[in-house]
């Protein structure tokens, strides 16, 4: 099923010098399969304009009712810097360019923030170690 042929087409294409970019929409053709993963389709569009897999940024697909067709956007960066600069920290993490911030849970964060309304002034920094149980 994964060989089955794709289409690519892209439209709207702008040199964005700028940013240091080619941006386009990306038209997805798979007649005989679901959808294709966004690596196949980076690796493709890298072929195609003679530029690094690692350079292409592919996002925001939807696949139209039916199947068959997906729709979405894609950057090819001139160099690794001006996509760090420019691309959101969220798809820097996805194409492992950057790490992801380890924080703690929403839950353990809520209860911290509540523990600590119950105080004033230096003891609230006390707030961020949970209760003590023991008796």
């Amino acid at each position: 099923m994964s060989d089955s042929p794709v289409t690519i087409r892209t439209r709207k294409f702008i040199t964005n010098r700028l940013l240091a970019r080619r941006q386009f929409i990306v038209d997805v053709l798979h007649p005989s399969r679901p959808n294709v993963p966004k690596s196949e389709l980076s690796e493709k569009l890298a072929t195609l304009y003679k530029t690094d897999k690692a350079r292409v940024v592919t996002f925001g697909f939807k696949t139209n009712f039916g199947g068959g067709r997906s729709t979405g956007f894609a950057l090819i960066y001139d160099d690794e810097e001006s996509q760090k600069k420019f691309e959101p920290r969220y798809r820097l993490v996805r194409s492992g360019l950057a790490s992801k911030k380890e924080r703690p849970t929403r839950k353990l964060r809520k209860e911290r923030k509540n523990r600590a309304k119950k105080l004033r002034g230096t003891k609230k920094a006390k707030a961020a170690e949970p209760p003590k149980k023991g008796k």
